[in-house]
């Protein structure tokens, strides 16, 4: 608990935390104004839509994350992350104009570039971590920032659901949120240490297609970080698959309504952060994949099981789940 009252640490965590809040109180807050308004509107099914919503927001981190990775090589990275926080503020006002106006295509645009920060954030919060943390401080740190991320992706979750279900005032009260969350975040960032890159004179290549082409070659040559990268994608496709789908799972499946989709999601992100911390505290400090397939068959079990479900799609009386 040591490094989360440093500073070396905290205002990393703290940046990090929010950005995650902000992404999903935004995302969960877009994704049930289309499930149960905006789909009524248009002739595009919601499962459809929201699972668009989820390539939209991905598809920057396939396409600018190599860029971003040179630039958090060449630059200071606490001042990448007071850039990408400022914009993170542009972005929520567009947001609010898109939630009040139920423009489906500003919020799609607004997505994509949520998308993009957070794929130009991820460089610097993990290539700070070892600038500022000893080496027996880095398992720990990570553990902090990937059970912070999840709780952070709770909460937001939460939120999100929570407050756009208000009838009258949701778009309103979502948006001051979003906008809010971010002024805090860029004020966190400003007291992360400065972290120079190690390497100033890099020429960053503005081809990100290329540049992205080159790093996947390149990662293929080193088998460890190749299969650690195919893990890490493993789970996160599952993750994105299962975050996707839950809004219209829970209303079509289970015939609920806002709710549910939050007592979904919230169940979800607590056994994430909570398989986080429990990692930590059984490998010790050691970075090994000791209890990987443990986990990977669990997890396989429970999506099997899910098969299972029948259609309440006729169901006379929603469900819902008082938080």
């Amino acid at each position: 608990m040591s490094i989360l009252k440093s500073r070396r640490f905290f205002p990393l965590f703290l940046t990090q935390f929010l950005g995650a809040f902000n992404d999903n109180l935004f995302k969960t807050a877009m994704v049930m104004l289309i499930t149960f308004r905006i789909a009524t509107e248009t002739s595009i099914s919601s499962p459809i839509l929201t699972t668009m919503a989820a390539g939209v927001f991905i598809l920057p981190f396939f396409l600018f994350s190599a860029t971003a990775g040179q630039l958090a090589d060449k630059m200071d990275r606490a001042r990448i992350a007071q850039y990408v926080k400022l914009a993170e503020i542009v972005f929520m006002l567009l947001a609010a104009v898109g939630f009040l106006t139920h423009s489906l295509f500003l919020l799609y645009v607004v997505l994509f570039c949520m998308g993009m920060h957070s794929a130009f954030f991820g460089p610097v919060k993990y290539a700070v971590l070892p600038q500022h943390l000893e080496g027996r401080e880095l398992l720990s740190g990570n553990a902090y920032v990937e059970a912070g991320t999840f709780m952070a992706i709770l909460l937001g979750t939460i939120a999100g659901g929570v407050l756009i279900a208000h009838q009258q005032l949701g778009e309103i009260i979502i948006s001051v949120a979003c906008v809010s969350v971010a002024a805090c975040g860029y004020l966190a960032s400003r007291f992360i240490p400065t972290a120079p890159g190690p390497s100033p004179n890099l020429v960053i290549n503005r081809n990100f297609w290329e540049e992205t082409l080159k790093i996947m070659k390149a990662t293929q040559e080193n088998t460890g970080v190749y299969r650690a990268i195919l893990a890490i994608s493993w789970f996160w496709l599952v993750g994105a698959t299962y975050l996707t789908q839950f809004p219209a799972f829970a209303k079509i499946y289970l015939g609920g309504d806002e709710s549910v989709v939050t007592l979904l999601l919230t169940l979800f992100s607590v056994g994430i952060a909570a398989g986080s911390v429990l990692c930590s505290k059984l490998l010790k400090g050691q970075v090994q994949a000791t209890w990987l397939t443990c986990s990977q068959s669990r997890c396989a079990a429970a999506c099997s099981s899910c098969r299972s479900t029948p259609s309440c799609k006729n169901a006379p009386t929603p469900i819902t789940w008082h938080a």
